[in-house]
């Protein structure tokens, strides 16, 4: 039998190495496909990329050889002897990867878990279990089949999605309509898109406008709507209208290559939990072969080797990779970009969390308030003078003043000679008179005297933390316009929830801004506690003075001075529309602007963690449960297969419930009318 088996297993090994360098000499190119490959991004495949394919194809091969070869050990258990030896070939075959890399393992003097699977397949053969040993060698390669394909898919909807465009463009040249390859799309370029038809770069509209689905990138639910002069972006989807786009990002430089650059990167990190599950199975191996040694004068040689193939295999360490991949895509669908998929373990442990103000918590247009005025004037006449000197100003201040003085339906008076001196403020003429619109030190700056009631109006609004742009007719000040920080609507609502929800357990503003306006945030949002008056570097002090008490903090901000804090935080968040430095230096980017993501976010890494735990224990129990019953209740050797089997199905199917369930929102999301 010895002899017999020496003799399959070299014929096997020569059969497998010859068919290895046959497809590596097919997978090889002739000089002219190469030069055409060299010269289309199109045809390019990185060398993993090979890598993978080529080991998709040798999977499919040797799931081929295992179906055949256990259906002939079936067959010579129901009908002749004759059809065990003509399986044998077949499982040895396929056995050959795990045979060789737990013998070059125990070169090394080390064991893994192949060396697992070898002693299975000892023990069936000398026992002659024909049938079992080629069912733990079909559900060997299934298992890698089932874990390459689920894996590949994940990878591949996570960041292939990003890069998906047509192969042609049209492009607008001297106005007329030319189809061009898409690699051949260049900044500067007009690019005509319509309706139906994905954008392929990144750009500005000159022309048209349509309804844009953007939920690929920033997970918003509806689409919107875009005009001339509106930004658009590679990979969005015109649902209706027709666009003439001024290309200024194309190819990788577009804002959807460069997520689905990071996003690659991301998938190439591993988890601490992937990284216990890969240290559990390891340390597993030589209590397994130990325990599998003491019992064999109990149970004998066959019950020994039910015990050691009761070991979970590589099945954790795979699950784990696989729940990481889809909660990323999970994730990235909502608009949320994790650029470290290490950041997963530590969202479920965040217990603090700290709101930069201006530009977090607030946005950067803010809101009218009070308005001042001499006697003899009126508030939508002062009004309308300030909008009258900041029209076609685009900074968030007069857009401020321009959309209060549309919403009281005020029509700025005319003006005359627009000579625009811009500093603290605008000067214009106005009836043949000098109106001035800005801060008291250019009213002071154009030699204007401030009253005593404006004045008190100033040092009041100093306090509070409001903006005053003052306006005078003449030589005189005659009315005060109070800019209130505008709090974003849903704040109110985040915070409510990370509290309600438990998903923090307290909650912070850090801001440069004095004392009480602080303070009234903090009360009027639902923020336990503030720091005021707070100098950017000091940030990352207060960071860090959290962590020294024990607190693990994920902090929130969006400016260049947030950079350091964002540095110090155990997870750092950037929200959409933020400065470089800070999106460069956060682990994740919203790429929509609505703090809702955060509690998205922190709500779906609890849900990461327990999924991850879940899918543990579905592995482990059966491993348990099968060596057990070896020990104590006569299990053999298809039992152990079998229930590893089923807790392999379980922590697969719940491996795969964010993609369910995120593929049955899209479905929702589609035929919603």
């Amino acid at each position: 039998m010895i002899l017999e088996l020496l003799l399959i297993g070299g014929a096997s090994y020569v059969a497998r190495n010859f068919r290895a360098q046959w497809v590596e000499l097919s997978e090889k190119k002739s000089p002219e496909t190469t030069e055409k490959d060299t010269n289309s991004n199109a045809l390019m495949r990185s060398d993993q990329q090979q890598k993978v394919m080529l080991e998709g194809k040798n999977i499919d091969h040797d799931f081929f050889v295992a179906s055949v070869s256990t259906t002939l050990a079936i067959v010579g258990y129901l009908v002749s002897p004759i059809f065990y030896v003509l399986s044998v070939p077949g499982w040895i075959y396929v056995s050959i990867p795990a045979i060789k890399e737990a013998l070059e393992a125990l070169h090394e003097k080390r064991l893994n878990v192949n060396t697992i699977y070898t002693i299975t397949l000892l023990g069936c053969y000398f026992a002659t279990f024909y049938v079992t040993g080629n069912l733990a060698a079909y559900f060997y390669v299934l298992s890698k089949k089932l874990f390459f394909r689920l894996r590949g898919d994940s990878q591949q909807n996570l960041v292939d999605v990003f890069g998906q465009h047509a192969r042609y463009v049209w492009v607008m040249v001297d106005n007329v309509e030319l189809k061009v390859p898409f690699e051949s799309l260049k900044c500067g370029d007009i690019v005509v898109v319509g309706t139906g038809e994905t954008i392929p770069a990144d750009g500005v509209i000159i022309h048209g406008c349509a309804n844009i689905d953007q939920h690929i990138l920033t997970g918003e639910a509806q689409p919107v709507e875009k005009e001339e002069n509106d930004e658009v972006f590679a990979a969005t989807v015109i649902l209706s209208g027709h666009l003439h786009i001024k290309v200024n990002k194309a190819g990788k430089e577009s804002t959807a290559a460069q997520i689905g650059e990071i996003l690659n990167q991301t998938t190439h990190f591993k988890t601490n939990a992937q990284r216990k599950a890969e240290a559990l199975t390891n340390k597993a191996i030589v209590p397994t072969l130990v325990l599998g040694g003491l019992s064999l004068p109990f149970i004998g040689p066959l019950g020994a080797v039910t015990v050691v193939n009761a070991h979970f295999g590589y099945r954790m360490a795979v699950v784990a990779s696989l729940v990481m991949l889809n909660y990323l895509q999970k994730i990235s669908h909502a608009g949320i970009l994790i650029k470290n998929a290490e950041v997963l373990d530590v969202l479920p442990k965040i217990d603090t969390i700290v709101f930069d103000k201006t530009g977090t918590l607030t946005i950067a247009q803010p809101t009218v308030g009070l308005i001042h005025c001499l006697s003899g004037y009126d508030e939508n006449t002062i009004l309308g003078m300030a909008a009258a000197a900041e029209y076609k100003q685009t900074h968030p201040a007069a857009q401020a003043i321009l959309q209060e003085a549309e919403l009281r339906h005020i029509t700025p008076p005319t003006i005359g000679e627009r000579a625009y001196e811009v500093g603290y403020g605008l000067s214009v003429t106005l009836d043949g008179q000098h109106l001035r619109v800005g801060s008291i030190r250019f009213m002071e700056k154009e030699g204007l005297t401030v009253s005593k009631t404006f004045q008190r109006v100033i040092n009041h609004a100093d306090h509070e933390g409001i903006s005053v742009i003052m306006v005078a007719l003449g030589k005189r000040v005659i009315g005060a316009i109070e800019l209130l920080p505008t709090i974003r609507p849903e704040a109110a609502e985040v915070l409510r929830l990370l509290r309600e929800e438990k998903l923090v357990q307290s909650s912070y503003i850090v801001s440069g801004d004095a004392d009480a306006p602080t303070k009234k945030l903090a009360e009027t949002i639902g923020i336990d506690h503030y720091f005021a008056e707070v100098l950017p570097q000091h940030k990352a002090d207060i960071i860090a003075q959290l962590q020294a008490e024990g607190k693990t903090v994920c902090y929130v901000g969006d400016g260049i001075n947030d950079a350091i804090a964002l540095k110090q935080a155990d997870v750092s968040i950037s929200i959409c529309g933020a400065s470089t430095v800070a999106t460069d230096t956060a682990q994740v980017i919203l790429m929509r602007d609505h703090l809702m993501l955060v509690c998205h976010l922190l709500r779906t890494a609890r849900e990461f963690d327990n999924t991850m735990d879940d899918c543990f224990k579905s592995i482990l129990t059966p491993s348990i449960i099968g060596a057990g019953g070896a020990l104590f209740l006569g299990f053999n050797l298809i039992d152990t297969v079998l229930l590893k089997q089923i807790g392999l199905t379980v922590s697969l199917f719940q491996a795969m419930q964010p993609v369910r369930k995120l593929h049955l929102d899209e479905a929702s999301y589609s035929s919603t009318p």
